[in-house]
C-alpha cells in the first residue's frame, strides 16, 4: 500500500519560498552555503568534493550547486538493485530550476506541425485516462566517469556515481501521441521541461525519432520506486527512455511536439554528440571528423562491495558483489580476475529486474599473499558486446565503459 501524499512535501514543492528555505536551496538561489559542509577526496585530479544534503536527498557528493549536480555515494550501489530516491543522482545543465511546481495544476502540451489533434494533458488526466505500465531501468548520465578520462576532458568531472536504477511507473508515450493523431509526415518528437536557460546553449530540448518515440517502452513517468518523483529528479512527470543516456530523460516534462523534420537545437547538435564510428572514440587529443547523437548505453560492470585501497584479511574467503548493465540487450555473463586481468573466471549471475535493470553478480576471493591484489570484472550482453580492456577516448568524455581496476590490500 502506497503512503498518502505528504502535505509538507506538497508545500515544499508548490511554494517558492519553501523551495528556497534551508542551506542547500539558499546555495542554489544565492551561490553561498549557510554552513561549511564536510569534504571528501575522490581518487581523481582535483577530486575534493563537498558532501551535502538537499531537500528530499541524503548527503550527496556535490559537483556544483548552480546548476545542481549531485553524485550518488558509490557505497549505495551495494545496498540493493534499486537506487533509493533520496540517493538518486541529480544532473541539471546551464539552466535554472522552476521556482515552483504545483503538480495538481501542471499541464503537458502535446502538439507540433505533424499532428492532427493537439491537446493539453494534466497529470490527473494522464493517470486516469491511460493504461499505466511499470519498468525497472537504469538512468545514467552521458558523462558518468568523465573525471577518469586521460587526457583530461572538459565538462562536469563526475566519477562513477552519476547513475541509478529505479522502478518507474507511468504511461507509454505512444498512447499519448496516438491521441494527438500523428501525421504520416511525422519524423521526430521533441521534449521540453520547466527548467529554463540561464546561460549557454539555450533551453534544453531533446528529440527522438518517431519510431523510437512510438516503440511502447518510452514512458511519461510519474512514480519512482513507488512514490512521486523527487523534485530534483523531475517532479511531477519526466520522460523515461530505457537504455538511453540520461540526456533524453527530460525532467519536469511540459511540452511534446511531433515535427516533420530533424530537430537541430543546441542540445542535439552540436551538444551530446559522439564520434560517428564503431567505437565512438578517437585518438586522445584529437577531434572526430563526423559525429552523431549519443544513444544507447554501452556494457558496464562494477564491483560494489569493496573500495579502492580497502584492507582485506589475508587467507579469509570473501564473497565479492557487483552490478552490471547495458542498453537493453540484457547481461549474459560476467567474468572476474583477481590478478590484474591475466586470468579470468566466470562470476555467478544473481538477481535481475528486467533487461534495462542492474544485474547482480558475485564471485569468491581469498587473498593468499599479503599486499596489493588487482580485482577486475568484465560483462557481456546477449548481443555479445563487452567492455574494452583499454579505455576509449572522445573529447566530450562520454560513454566510459572500460574494465576498471580495483586494488585492495591483504594483510
Amino acid at each position: 500500500m502506497k503512503p498518502p501524499p505528504d502535505p509538507e512535501r506538497r508545500r515544499l514543492l508548490v511554494g517558492s519560498a519553501g523551495l528556497l528555505a534551508g542551506g542547500a536551496w539558499s546555495a542554489l538561489a544565492h551561490g553561498a552555503r549557510a554552513a561549511e559542509p564536510p569534504l571528501i577526496e575522490l581518487p581523481v585530479a582535483n577530486g575534493e568534493r563537498y558532501v551535502e544534503s538537499f531537500p528530499e536527498k541524503r548527503p550527496m557528493i556535490v559537483l556544483t550547486t548552480r546548476p545542481p549536480q549531485l553524485e550518488t555515494p558509490f557505497a549505495v550501489f551495494n545496498d540493493g538493485l534499486l537506487t533509493p530516491n533520496d540517493a538518486f543522482f541529480v544532473r541539471y545543465h546551464n539552466n535554472g530550476l522552476p521556482p515552483s511546481i504545483d503538480g495538481d495544476k501542471h499541464v503537458i502540451r502535446i502538439g507540433g506541425n505533424a499532428v492532427g489533434r493537439p491537446f493539453e494533458l494534466s497529470v490527473a488526466e494522464l493517470k486516469r485516462g491511460f493504461r499505466p505500465v511499470d519498468l525497472v531501468a537504469v538512468n545514467q548520465c552521458s558523462g558518468n566517469s568523465r573525471a577518469l578520462f586521460t587526457p583530461r576532458v572538459t565538462g562536469g568531472q563526475l566519477t562513477n556515481g552519476a547513475m541509478g536504477n529505479a522502478r518507474w511507473v507511468g504511461v507509454p508515450l505512444k498512447d499519448v501521441l496516438a491521441r494527438a493523431e500523428p501525421k504520416t509526415s511525422a519524423r521526430q518528437v521533441t521534449f521540453n521541461g520547466l527548467d529554463f536557460a540561464l546561460r549557454g546553449g539555450g533551453d534544453l530540448v531533446k528529440a527522438l525519432d518517431i519510431g523510437h518515440a512510438m516503440d511502447g517502452e518510452v514512458m511519461i513517468a510519474y512514480e519512482m520506486n513507488g512514490t512521486e518523483l523527487p523534485y530534483l529528479n523531475g517532479f511531477p512527470v519526466r520522460l523515461v527512455v530505457p537504455g538511453y543516456y540520461g540526456t533524453y530523460w527530460v525532467k519536469h516534462l511540459s511540452e511534446i511536439e511531433v515535427i516533420d523534420h530533424e530537430f537541430e537545437g543546441f542540445w542535439m547538435k552540436p551538444a551530446y554528440r559522439i564520434p560517428d564510428n564503431d567505437c565512438a572514440c578517437v585518438a586522445p587529443g584529437t577531434v572526430p571528423t563526423a559525429t552523431r547523437p549519443i544513444g544507447r548505453f554501452d556494457v558496464r560492470s562494477f564491483i560494489t562491495s569493496l573500495s579502492a585501497g580497502q584492507p582485506v584479511a589475508l587467507g579469509r574467503r570473501l564473497t565479492v558483489r557487483g552490478i552490471a548493465f547495458d542498453g537493453g540487450q540484457g547481461i549474459r555473463e560476467v567474468a572476474y580476475s583477481t590478478d590484474g586481468g591475466r586470468a579470468w573466471r566466470p562470476a555467478t549471475l544473481g538477481e535481475g529486474l528486467g533487461r534495462y535493470s542492474f544485474r547482480a553478480f558475485t564471485f569468491p576471493f581469498r587473498p593468499e599473499q599479503p599486499g596489493a591484489h588487482d580485482l577486475r570484472v568484465r560483462a557481456w550482453n546477449r548481443a555479445g558486446e563487452t567492455q574494452p580492456l583499454q579505455p576509449l577516448w572522445n573529447p566530450a568524455g562520454y560513454m566510459r565503459n572500460v574494465v576498471e581496476s580495483l586494488v585492495v590490500n591483504a594483510a
